[in-house]
């Protein structure tokens, strides 16, 4: 057995011990902390500088939807 079976064994040891719980928590976290920042990044920010003013400009918008679906996916699985 060479010592990278052995850093891979503990490794998986290690990682086998964490509870699903807690990953799916982590993980939508995650999700939810990237949905604040974006909601808190500024409107010049999220839209081009030589933008016509119309709703589609705003990046802002389709990020949120994205994120919000995401979020509701993975909190049902």
């Amino acid at each position: 057995m060479t010592p990278l079976h052995r850093i891979g064994d503990f490794l998986r040891h290690a990682l086998g011990e964490i509870p699903i719980p807690l990953v799916r928590i982590l993980f939508v976290g995650s999700f939810i902390v990237l949905l604040i920042w974006v909601l808190l990044l500024p409107r010049s920010a999220t839209t081009a500088p030589n933008g016509s003013g119309r709703a589609g400009d705003n990046l802002k918008t389709g990020a949120v939807v994205t994120l919000v679906i995401q979020i509701l996916i993975y909190s049902i699985l």
